[in-house]
């Protein structure tokens, strides 16, 4: 008997080191949509341990290889806001009135700024850096992204300092509304990893998507109302009030501090594009991530 326990004891340990071989064929995943999209959630739920363990070590290398640390949370909106302080006050630019003092408005603007950013850019520098894993090993993609999605929430609970010193430096009276403004912060990211996550893909076999994105969010900055309030009127309004992050990015300020929603319906109509957009984007990254791993493979 205890011969008999030993050799299934050895088929077992052969059987769990054998690798795991992944067939794909020419056949559609999406031909069959209930199955399709129980893998999705399963696979969700699989991520969240190597989603952890991805997370500790991005946050410990993103911190330990830095000198200054958590302060680079900090340094970008304030040398923002004494920049244009420093402009504005000198009637170089002229901005506008403003809910808040202005350096408290442009500097919690800019950590609301970055915070999409991040969750922009997690994405696709995700996949990027997971190169060399995503050929080698067999795991859930999604844990990549939430990953990242905790790091960029991991970042911002730093930037809560900067943010409470305002509080205390400028007096901003804190209302009621101040525990909704966490809901309008999710929709923001949202938005921005469903940008990032739709060009995820692309991004791994080319590196002009990730220099493009450079880019294109230095231009899309000045098309955001970080460090001036939403236009009323003209060609260039309609343009600031027409980029979806601009009632998601406003109506979480708003809510930290006024507690008045300027454009609810504008905020609702951008929420439903990131909830949406994420859920199609999601789709297409399961589709495409096999055959970006074929061409890194090869």
């Amino acid at each position: 008997m205890s011969k008999l326990n030993s050799n299934r004891s050895q088929q077992i340990q052969k059987a769990e080191l054998r690798p795991t071989r992944l067939v794909y064929t020419s056949k559609s995943r999406i031909r069959h949509p209930f199955k399709f999209f129980k893998e999705m959630g399963r696979d969700l739920l699989a991520s969240q341990e190597l989603a952890w363990r991805l997370l500790v070590r991005d946050i410990s290398a993103q911190y330990r290889q830095s000198f200054l640390g958590i302060f680079w949370a900090f340094i970008p909106p304030i040398i923002t806001a004494a920049g244009f302080t420093f402009a504005k006050s000198n009637g170089v630019i002229n901005i506008g009135n403003t809910e808040l003092p202005y350096p408290a408005y442009v500097m919690f603007s800019m950590t609301l700024w970055q915070t999409f950013t991040e969750a922009l850019n997690g994405p696709p520098q995700a996949i990027t850096s997971a190169k060399s894993m995503l050929a080698r090993i067999n795991f859930p993609h999604e844990a990549l992204i939430v990953a990242k999605l905790g790091e960029v929430f991991f970042n911002f609970g730093i930037k809560l300092i900067l943010i409470f010193g305002l509080f205390v430096w400028f007096q901003i009276p804190v209302t009621w509304s101040i525990i909704l403004a966490p809901v309008a912060l999710i929709h923001l990211v949202l938005l921005g990893t469903f940008i990032g996550l739709l060009l995820a893909p692309m991004s791994a076999l080319y590196q002009d998507f990730s220099r493009g994105l450079t880019l294109i969010t230095g231009f899309w900055l000045f098309l955001t109302p970080v460090v001036y309030p939403v236009p009323s009127n003209g060609i260039f309004g309609s343009i600031v009030r027409l980029n979806p992050v601009t009632p998601l990015l406003v109506t979480t300020r708003e809510l930290a501090t006024t507690g008045f929603i300027s454009d609810s319906q504008g905020f609702w109509v951008a929420s439903l594009i990131a909830i949406l957009g994420l859920l199609l984007a999601w789709i297409i990254y399961r589709l495409a991530m096999p055959f970006v791993i074929e061409r890194i493979s090869s």
